[in-house]
């Protein structure tokens, strides 16, 4: 009998904590983005520890890309401005050099590199870069509580299966 509580209390937690992934937190952080800023395009650039490389890893973008923004972000060079930036970067749009207007913010207490959320395809001023620094911040301690209940389910299944032997 006590076995059996212990399945069950184990498999009520492993159920509970693993109802948030962080890949889908990513996405629902990004489309809200988006839509906090106005705008159809968000996503997520992580900048490696050295701050040499920065790469996007999530973007959310109407269907076909109609402003072009995919190709825009990896060759445009303002993946190599994040990699440097400690700070939001604010790019206006230029529809001659066909630059659809960028905002990007650091986001604080995710602790995987240097990540930036970013907003594209209008222009922004100061008011959304508060704004969206404020939705970063946010966004960074949901993906950290995320990472953390996938962790936690990690350990819960090897608690589990040990306890099972």
């Amino acid at each position: 009998m006590p076995n059996n509580r212990v399945d069950i209390a184990m498999r009520e937690l492993i159920t509970a904590f693993s109802c948030l992934e962080v890949a889908d937190v990513i996405e629902r952080l990004a489309r809200a983005a988006a839509a906090v800023a106005g705008t159809a395009y968000a996503g997520f650039v992580h900048v490696d520890a050295l701050r040499r490389d920065a790469r996007p890893v999530h973007m959310h973008a109407p269907p076909g890309d109609p402003l072009r923004v995919r190709p825009w972000l990896t060759g445009s060079g303002v993946l190599k401005e994040l990699a440097a930036a400690d700070e939001a970067v604010r790019l206006a749009p230029d529809d001659a050099m066909d630059e659809p207007g960028f905002l990007a913010v650091p986001v604080p207490a995710w602790a995987r590199d240097h990540p930036f959320l970013w907003v594209a395809g209008r222009g922004f001023e100061e008011g959304d870069e508060h704004l969206l620094s404020r939705f970063a911040t946010a966004g960074g301690r949901a993906l950290e509580g995320a990472g953390g209940l996938e962790a936690a389910v990690r350990l819960l299944r090897g608690v589990r299966s040990f306890r099972s032997r």
